[in-house]
């Protein structure tokens, strides 16, 4: 179980970086069309006003990709905190495997089975009045 989630967070961050790459060209992007503009000689078949459409459609683009990766961001701290949360509940069921089996040992080595336990009586508590 704990294998599968640390699999989807490991999925979930490799998205969250694709959307980093796709953010950062897009900036990259902006950066090259706004040079063009200030430059006032737009490239070679461009007019200002296509180098603006542009610019416009790739700022929308961007802050859509800058929602998505606020988005998984969020479920990539989700995942990761499951993931921990999961591997702190298996520690626990570990520990308490390795305290059943080292009782049985005890219980082997002393003599003591807990079908025997179950029929001796229990010794009186002393600290009752």
């Amino acid at each position: 179980m704990v294998s599968l989630v640390k699999l989807q967070l490991r999925l979930s961050e490799w998205q969250l970086a694709q959307l980093r790459q796709q953010e950062r060209s897009l900036q990259d992007e902006q950066e090259r069309l706004v040079g063009a503009l200030n430059e006032g000689k737009p490239p070679a078949g461009s007019s200002s006003d296509s180098i603006a459409r542009r610019l416009n459609r790739t700022s929308i683009g961007a802050r859509e990709i800058q929602t998505q990766a606020a988005q998984q961001l969020d479920q990539v701290r989700a995942e990761s905190r499951r993931v921990k949360q999961l591997e702190q509940v298996a520690k626990a069921a570990l520990a308490d495997q390795h305290r059943d089996a080292e009782r049985r040992v005890l219980e082997e080595m002393t003599g003591i089975s807990p079908a025997v336990r179950a029929w001796t009586p229990q010794p009186a508590n002393r600290n009752k009045p």
